[in-house]
């Protein structure tokens, strides 16, 4: 059973800085595209950035292009999202999660991936 835990959340001005981490366990690692995906109150889960099982490529959505990257290491069996220049409508819960063999076409969609992590709270207010 493929296991996903996230941390790294918090409270932290506009313009500031988070790392995220997702560690997953319980499988081969390298076997798993993973996803970050938010979800604000009263809002729809939206894809937020997805990086292939061999790290080579990553997606974002628009409006998190050029403020966050996501990175994997394998060695780790971790995922990162480090977000820069955060504004208050990046307020969420952030969640990863992992799929093996998710074709290009579905990286932005929430169904495509098989496991997902519980979430960390991340709060951008002054």
């Amino acid at each position: 059973q493929v296991q996903l835990v996230e941390s790294g959340g918090g409270l932290v001005q506009p313009g500031g800085s988070l790392r995220l981490s997702c560690l997953v366990s319980g499988s081969t690692f390298s076997r798993y595209a993973v996803g970050w995906f938010r979800q604000a109150p009263g809002k729809e889960r939206e894809f937020v950035a997805h990086i292939r099982a061999t790290g080579g490529t990553t997606y974002y959505a628009d409006s998190v292009k050029g403020r966050f990257t996501i990175s994997r290491v394998n060695a780790k069996n971790t995922v990162y999202l480090q977000m820069n220049v955060l504004k208050p409508d990046d307020t969420a819960v952030y969640y990863c999660a992992a799929g093996a063999g998710i074709i290009v076409s579905s990286v932005r969609n929430a169904g495509a991936y098989a496991y997902w992590g519980q979430g960390t709270q991340v709060t951008v207010s002054s």
